[in-house]
């Protein structure tokens, strides 16, 4: 494993205090400029692919085609998107026309926070780091990035990098373990966003609340897969097992549990070992198309619940924890309090848990916290919908797994113990924004509606209160006053009808 560098902790309020000293002067105010960071940001993972790819091969052993599709495809497009919209973005917001606010040009104003805080985990690490960076840029705020200690190569890498491309004083990477992000956590941010568990979630929520500090936590889960037995059995089984079993089920969107049928469980995991054999010919330890496990203290814990699992092993099953190796694996037979579903696995383990219908999938669902992903896997769009509109989840997708992270205008995030807030384009930039609100009242105003609200209060005042003051909906019950006057302008037409057609009979009449 590499060496990875820790900042001196006495350096980290040196580091935040010189990134807000560059925030108060101003620079990010311009758009040209966030523009040329936020390319900077591409060109940096442009130039740098291989080294990038070796370090993510060292800390993850991950084959380069992952760190290619989960990391750089990602990255790239929101470089793209975002530098091709932030002009559009900034943009003041007219609110809706008011006949009587508009003279005064009411407007929310898109302004930075300041300086922003991420706390990145191991598992994704170029994606978490540098996504929310760029909206953190585009939106025009410092940003001080710290990365995985659990990935050393990794981590001194984009250290090394960062400052190279970058405004060293604007953006800034803090290496560490718990006692420099301590250090870190005490200190004032404009906004922190943490991507991890939820128990390190809660510490992170609590020290920014010392400050009152906004969070975003986004923090996975556990998330279900239900499978209806009418759908393609091929298709499920190997979306299935790529998106568990891609970079060693270290993802936080991947595929963590698979309600199917009780009658229909063989046939699944039959189709699964056909495709098993198909990724993995010479089997998954021997593969240059299978990663590893971050540390060996990770691997423990998963070879742990593994041994402890009441159902049976049907593929993989195999570890090693000094080569922090866990093989791909699915586990059929799994009760709903087994060891594999108490909390999330991480790890290239698919527990496979029989149900006699739609409905106990559903009720097992709802017996947990709120996943960060539902996954349905049915062409029958009453299937579908029956389970998104009875369960809840940060994203509800249909027969396919993980990539929804990758689509450019669809944030990530959770709800409730999987987290809150997003990132990931327009919405992680309206999350680093704070929207001022801009008003300004000429003086003539006083003198047609304003001007009762200063004392000595006159007797008449309310007519003019009424004037400014909205008028409530319909009372509910009773025919709304839409549908009154349209009632009333048919009769209106009617009647100009009839007295249009009464009129020229009479004409015919007298001729």
């Amino acid at each position: 494993m590499a060496t990875l560098t820790y900042t001196r902790i006495e350096d980290i309020p040196k580091i935040h205090a010189t990134a807000r000293e560059a925030f108060a002067s101003g620079r990010t105010k311009s758009i040209a400029f966030r523009k040329a960071q936020i390319a900077q940001v591409g060109y940096l993972l442009k130039d740098n692919e291989q080294r990038i790819k070796d370090a993510l091969k060292s800390d993850l052993g991950r084959p380069y085609l992952e760190t290619e599709l989960l990391d750089f495809a990602a990255v790239y497009g929101e470089v793209r998107m975002v530098y091709d919209k932030i002009d559009q973005w900034v943009k003041p917001q007219r609110i809706d026309f008011h006949f009587n606010w508009f003279p005064m040009g009411p407007k929310l104003v898109a302004e930075p926070k300041g300086v922003i805080l991420n706390i990145a985990p191991f598992n994704v690490p170029v994606f978490l780091l540098l996504s929310p960076l760029v909206s953190a840029i585009a939106a025009g705020n410092g940003a001080v990035l710290k990365p995985s200690e659990q990935t050393p190569a990794f981590s001194q890498l984009i250290a090394e990098l960062l400052p190279k491309y970058l405004d060293p004083e604007l953006y800034a990477v803090i290496n560490g373990g718990v006692a420099e992000t301590t250090k870190m956590l005490e200190l004032p941010w404009d906004h922190i966003l943490y991507t991890g568990n939820g128990r390190i979630g809660r510490i992170i929520a609590a020290a920014a609340a010392k400050h009152l500090t906004p969070t975003t936590l986004e923090l996975g889960g556990q998330n279900p897969v239900v499978v209806d037995p009418k759908m393609d059995v091929h298709l499920t089984a190997k979306r299935l097992l790529w998106g568990r079993f891609s970079n060693a089920g270290q993802i936080c969107l991947a595929p963590e549990y698979v309600l199917v049928p009780a009658h229909f469980q063989d046939t699944l995991i039959e189709e699964m070992k056909k495709v098993y054999k198909t990724f993995y010919p010479d089997g998954p330890e021997n593969s240059d198309s299978f990663s590893r496990i971050v540390t060996t203290a990770h691997t423990q814990r998963i070879k742990k619940r593994l041994d402890e699992t009441k159902g049976k092993v049907v593929l993989g099953g195999a570890t090693d924890v000094e080569k922090r190796y866990i093989a791909p694996t699915v586990v059929r037979d799994v009760p709903v309090d087994d060891s594999l579903l108490t909390e999330e696995i991480f790890g290239p383990v698919l527990p496979i848990v029989p149900v006699k219908d739609v409905d106990e999938a559903i009720s097992i669902i709802r017996s947990k916290d709120y996943p960060l992903a539902v996954y349905v896997f049915s062409n029958d769009p009453k299937f579908e919908e029956k389970v998104f509109s009875n369960t809840k989840s940060g994203a509800a997708v249909t027969n396919e797994t993980v990539i929804t992270a990758g689509v450019p205008g669809l944030p990530v995030g959770g709800i409730g113990p999987s987290g809150y807030g997003y990132y990931t384009g327009k919405h992680c930039f309206e999350q680093f924004t704070h929207w001022r609100v801009s008003l300004k009242n000429p003086g003539w105003v006083d003198k047609v509606a304003f001007g009762f609200r200063y004392p000595p209060y006159k007797p008449d005042y309310q007519k003019y209160v009424k004037g400014i003051t909205s008028s409530l909906p319909p009372r509910p019950g009773t025919q709304s006053g839409t549908a009154k006057r349209w009632a009333f302008w048919l009769l209106f037409a009617l009647v100009g009808a009839g007295s249009v057609v009464l009129t020229r009979s009479r004409g015919q009449l007298k001729a």
